[in-house]
This record gives C-alpha cells, sequence and structure tokens, in this order.
C-alpha cells in the first residue's frame, strides 16, 4: 500500500531529525564510553566466547554432472 503524502511528509520530517540529531547522539556515545571506562576500566562481569567443542560441519556435496 502506497504512503499518502501526509505519512510520506511526516516520515521525511523524521528521517530529516534524525540526520540532524545523528552527530550529537553519536558524541554522547562516545562520551559516555570514555566515562565509562574512566569509572571501571576492567570488566569484571566480561566472559568471553567460549570456542565450540563441536567439530566443524563438512561442505556441502555437489552431485557429479549427469551424463547425457
Amino acid at each position: 500500500m502506497p504512503l499518502t503524502p501526509e505519512q510520506r511528509r511526516t516520515r521525511d520530517r523524521v528521517e530529516r531529525l534524525i540526520r540532524l540529531m545523528a552527530p550529537g547522539l553519536s558524541l554522547v556515545l562516545a562520551a559516555g564510553e570514555r566515562l565509562s571506562q574512566m569509572v571501571a576500566p576492567e570488566d569484571d562481569d566480561f566472559y568471553p566466547v567460549r570456542p565450540s567443542t563441536l567439530p566443524p560441519e563438512p561442505p556441502p556435496v555437489e552431485p557429479p554432472p549427469a551424463r547425457d
């Protein structure tokens, strides 16, 4: 179902607002990351991902080409 003209205008306004706010939001995220590293430089609750103990799956086998 196509958008109505009013819906298109609203979508354009929201997208424009997001584009305008993006640099500021990026700065907030960067500042928050810096602050969290200063407050707690080591993450005691960090658990690294464990490698799987299962062997890797073999690649799929392609059937031989059909003979004429």
